[in-house]
This record gives structure tokens, C-alpha cells and sequence, in this order.
């Protein structure tokens, strides 16, 4: 069931409006509040193609170019399609056995890409839905606004099945880096491991995060993956703009979201400079890898699991807050 749009609601002083939209020729559903513009793509696997800060200008994810923007191929490798916006890797990122059954494989970053997701329109958010067409789950998002500069993502997956589903979880949201902007982690995190070496660095060395923090908007085909290298002390990530002092938080809970990645690509999968924070369930990548090495997260039979992510935007360095480390200068 899909509600009529346009919508209009207030919660805690910040008035929303929800309505119906097109983006590329495909319908897109528009949340906006006073200081941020969303606007997602149920179609294109539940795809957030939009966050615009309204008071700088500042959109912070990455379109797809020259791609066309088409309905994905269930089973196709990800890099042959748009490459843009932010996707939900679920229940894996890399391709491999299902972890239920060794005759089900699971595609390149996971399942929900690709498919067409159901939404409806809530009292005060939009929430979408999924079912995998190979296993037992139903995985949901509901997309809202906690105030005029925070979007909260609460997510669910519900397995529908009399046995235990394995999963990972990692967000794949695609920032467009259209200045020198250096990576944020909190101060304790002082090193991370390369596990992707890209054409200059090395898998499997820790490298100090002041030295590797600071991305270039310089188109250089290379790339290179980072993952804290066990649980993180703390739940936040982040970007800030060094030119124009635009910023945005991740924040997770780290009791159930207790892995970080940071994928940086110059080039090498996408046609320009792009970083996505990957807050994780399970580490790392692989789900037959996770469910190896205990990382990998249970849903009971017919139970579910939840977690969220809470997106906080703004611009200056006095609005940024403390225990987020800037690196070197």
C-alpha cells in the first residue's frame, strides 16, 4: 500500500514535507526540512540519490555522470551499473554462499541493489521494504528526520524462516568529493588497516590515520579500503570539507554496528573521486568470511534484528563537536 503524496508534517519543532518526485525517469519520493533536501529511488534498490545541505549548497552524493541511471540485473556485478548514490549491502558485500545453503550464491554487493523496493508514507517518514528472492528475510528502512539537520535511518530485517539467517550489513553511500576533505574517526582510532591496496599502499599494513586521512577530488585511478582493525571504541565517522568547511557525521550504535570501513575511489571503479563511510555488521566484506571468523550477525527463526544510523549535516569548524580528529593540516 502506497500513500498519497505530497505530505506535511511537524516533529520536535522541524516541519517535513514528503512528496513525489522524478529523478532520471524513475519516481522518486523527496523528504525535506528546513536545512536538508533527500530524495531517494525506491525502483533503484531503496537508492538515496540526493542529500542536499540547504544553507551551503552543499550535495553531498555522487551522481551517476554519464551513466544512464537503468533498473539493475539481479546477479550482475555492481560496477556495471550507475554508481552512485547511497545503496544497503545486505547480507554481504563480496559475492559468496548464502551461509544457509552452499548452492544459493549470494551476488556482488549482496542483494538489494538491484531490486525494486515497496515504500509507504508514515505519519512522519518514509518507510521501505525488501524480500530476497533467494532466502527467507524481509529487510526495511524508515527514512526520517530526528531534527532539521539530522536524518535517522532505522533499519529491520525479519527473517521469515524456522532457522537462523546469517547476515552482514554495510551502508554504501557514494560522497561526492568535490574539494580536499579529510576523513573524520574519533581520536582514539588512531590507525587503520588496509585490506584494498589500491596502486600505492599495501593489504594487510596499519598506516596511522593522520597520514591516509585526506582524499584529493584529483581523478588519479587509484583507490584503497581501510577497516579498523577490530571493534571501534566509538561509533562515529565522518567528512569535512577543507575548502568550504561543509561537514557530516555518521553516527551508530556500536553495541550492534561494531565494525568501520572507509571505501576512497580516485577513479579506479568510478569515473570521479569518491568515499564512502561503511559503519559494519561483520567483518569484513565477505559474509562467508564473517560467519568464519564470528563477526557475522544471527537473526533468530522468526525473529529479526535492527539497528540505525543517524546523519548529521552542517558547515564550520565550530559546529563540528568534539573527539573527531581532523588529522594533519
Amino acid at each position: 500500500m502506497r500513500d498519497a503524496v505530497p505530505h506535511d508534517f511537524v516533529m520536535q519543532a522541524c516541519t517535513v514535507s514528503i512528496t513525489k518526485g522524478t529523478y532520471k525517469n524513475f519516481t522518486s519520493i523527496i523528504l525535506e526540512s528546513e536545512q536538508i533536501r533527500l530524495e531517494t529511488v525506491p525502483e533503484i534498490g531503496g537508492k538515496l540519490v540526493s542529500i542536499l545541505y540547504k544553507p551551503t549548497g552543499k550535495e553531498w552524493m555522487l551522481d551517476s555522470g554519464y551513466r544512464p541511471m537503468r533498473q539493475p540485473e539481479y546477479g550482475s556485478s555492481f560496477s556495471g551499473w550507475d554508481m552512485s548514490g547511497w545503496d544497503e549491502c545486505f547480507p554481504t558485500i563480496n559475492s559468496c554462499p548464502s551461509g544457509i545453503d552452499k548452492a544459493i550464491s549470494l551476488p556482488d554487493h549482496g542483494e538489494l541493489w538491484s531490486l525494486s523496493w515497496d515504500y509507504r508514507i508514515g505519519e512522519n517518514s518514509m518507510i521501505s521494504s525488501v524480500r530476497s528472492p533467494q532466502l527467507p528475510y524481509q529487510f526495511s528502512r524508515e527514512v526520517a528526520f530526528s531534527s532539521a539537520d539530522r536524518i535517522s535511518l532505522d533499519y529491520r530485517a525479519d527473517n521469515r524462516s524456522d532457522q537462523p539467517i546469517p547476515f552482514l550489513w554495510v551502508p554504501h553511500p557514494q560522497f561526492a568529493i568535490t574539494e580536499p576533505t579529510r576523513i573524520l574517526l574519533p581520536e582514539s582510532m588512531e590507525e587503520m588497516l588496509c585490506v584494498y591496496e589500491g596502486h600505492t599502499l599495501k593489504n594487510g599494513k596499519t598506516y596511522t590515520w593522520d597520514d591516509v586521512s585526506l582524499i584529493s577530488p584529483e581523478v588519479t585511478g587509484d583507490g584503497r579500503k581501510f577497516y579498523y582493525p577490530g571493534i571501534v571504541p566509538e561509533g562515529r565517522s565522518g567528512l569535512y570539507g577543507e575548502t568550504s568547511g561543509n561537514f557530516l557525521i555518521l553516527t551508530v550504535p556500536e553495541d550492534k554496528v561494531p565494525y568501520l570501513g572507509v571505501w576512497v575511489d580516485e577513479g579506479m571503479f568510478n569515473d570521479r573521486a569518491t568515499c564512502a563511510l561503511e559503519p559494519s555488521i561483520g567483518y569484513y566484506d565477505s559474509l562467508e568470511m564473517a560467519v568464519a571468523n564470528g563477526t557475522a550477525r544471527m537473526i533468530p527463526a522468526q525473529s529479526s534484528f535492527s539497528w540505525h544510523v543517524e546523519l548529521s549535516l552542517g558547515a564550520g569548524i565550530n559546529n563540528l563537536g568534539n573527539g573527531l580528529k581532523r588529522g594533519r593540516p
